[in-house]
């Protein structure tokens, strides 16, 4: 049930925009950026608000071109969103953020018990990443294909 203390906490009004890191989330985050890499030019954009326009991306599902202009340039947010999304430092942010959110609730760190319907079953598979959705789902062919033929084409090989 929220009560005023949990309502002065999750307030966000102080802020730019609702999504932007507050100092302590971002004291939890920072640990978790890797270093730019050696040799070349120095870093010399504001991690910060990168992340600050990717989480207001994420969060107003609105287009990259979109974001405003006191933000980094969208080239720049679309970048790091598409590293981090491949070195999963995304999903390291994720999981950091998560946990302290329910710590913060006063529950456990991880959930104990979970419901899945399935409705929400259907939904997950039909959103999995494109290598585990490839395998989950059988190969479409035309209806003119028969078994027959495909199994002697598949010998003769």
């Amino acid at each position: 049930m929220w009560k005023p203390e949990h309502r002065r906490a999750a307030s966000r009004h102080d802020l730019r925009y609702p999504s932007d890191l507050t100092d302590a989330e971002w004291a939890l985050v920072a640990p978790l950026i890797p270093p730019a890499r050696h040799g070349g030019r120095p870093r010399d954009v504001n991690v910060r608000e990168v992340l600050n326009a990717i989480f207001y991306v994420l969060s107003t599902g609105c287009q990259w071109k979109a974001l405003p202009k006191d933000l980094p340039p969208k080239s720049t947010a679309h970048y790091y969103f598409m590293l981090w999304d491949w070195d999963r430092t995304l999903e390291h942010i994720h999981h950091a953020l998560y946990v302290a959110a329910r710590e913060q609730a006063g529950r456990e760190a991880s959930p104990t018990a979970a419901i899945i319907d399935s409705q929400s079953a259907k939904a997950a598979q039909k959103g999995a990443l494109r290598l585990i959705r490839r395998a989950l789902t059988r190969e479409r062919r035309s209806p003119g294909a028969s078994a027959t033929s495909s199994s002697i084409r598949s010998a003769s090989c």
